[in-house]
């Protein structure tokens, strides 16, 4: 049985450089060990092949959107079906691991029975095939410090958390925005112990264009973010990791610091109205907290 369970819907493998970090990326979760098993989901070209020569299984019935990307809930759905895995890691295609990715979920597993782990990236350009020959682990982080830049606390990257959890969630459509702020904004409802891994589980985001979405812009407005939004309540359910409570730090779960960004990001949220009263001096303050927080965020990386 393994250990742990990472499952990814890939884009399609025709452009040179997603083709490139993505098997980088499929080959670091295999090069994981025998704890770790991977699932790759959706019908993009180039799948069944990198499937194959990978020795990976490419879960092509799970339920995509008209515009076909795979829905979240159905991607859930098939991890739970197809592995024995006691933990799912859903991650995007792109990022590099490393063997503290088992050892963090150990660490929140003999903490608590409901959870869910994340944290923040680190951001380096890749331009070739990444040597996993012994000692890779060592290579790989060393040129993470010299060139790599840490993401601000946005966006997520992956979430790991018990086979029994999320069963329920709505159905997102995976490389869209807003599916990954519903899951803290749940987890936190449901009291679930959410933490922010990232003084404990290293995670390396290889860049990428966004060329494989319309006027290659990042997909914050498209339909399908939109219906992402609306599906999790709207605007006020988007929520990031400065909203975590607490950090996983040296095996223990500790209360996130009072940093500056986060009192800013508490402002934020107190003041935020509700989405039909957005108008006047209050949702104009709010906004300028906003543009003050993402200056924040942005400036302190």
């Amino acid at each position: 049985m393994t250990y742990l369970t990472i499952f990814t819907a890939p884009k399609a493998f025709t452009n040179p450089h997603i083709n490139l970090i993505q098997r980088n990326a499929l080959q670091n979760w295999v090069h994981l060990g025998p704890e770790v098993a991977v699932l790759m989901m959706g019908q993009e070209v180039g799948m069944p092949e990198v499937a194959a020569e990978m020795g990976i299984r490419n879960v092509h019935e799970v339920k995509c959107n008209e515009a076909g990307p795979p829905l979240i809930s159905s991607m859930i759905a098939y991890a739970r079906e197809l592995t024995d895995s006691p933990y799912l890691c859903i991650s995007n295609a792109d990022v590099l691991y490393f063997s503290d990715v088992i050892s963090a979920t150990q660490a929140m597993a003999r903490l608590s029975e409901n959870f869910v782990i994340l944290g923040q990236r680190w951001d380096l350009d890749v331009r070739q095939e990444i040597d996993f020959s012994p000692g890779w682990q060592e290579r790989l982080w060393q040129d993470v410090q010299q060139r790599g830049r840490m993401h601000p606390p946005l966006g997520s990257d992956y979430f790991i958390f018990p086979r029994q959890l999320l069963a329920d969630i709505p159905d997102f459509t995976i490389g869209r925005s807003g599916w990954d702020n519903w899951i803290i904004y749940h987890a936190l409802q449901r009291g679930w112990d959410i933490v922010d891994a990232t003084h404990s589980l290293r995670l390396v985001h290889q860049n990428h264009d966004y060329s494989h979405l319309p006027g290659n812009r990042p997909p914050y407005k498209l339909p399908e973010t939109k219906k992402n939004i609306a599906l999790a309540g709207g605007e006020e359910n988007m929520l990031t990791i400065l909203d975590l409570p607490n950090q996983l730090v040296k095996g223990k779960i500790r209360p996130a610091p009072l940093t500056f960004s986060r009192l800013v990001r508490k402002l934020e949220v107190a003041l935020t109205p509700k989405e039909k009263q957005r108008r006047g001096l209050r949702w104009r303050l709010t906004r300028q907290v906003r543009k003050l927080r993402r200056r924040l965020t942005d400036d302190r990386q």
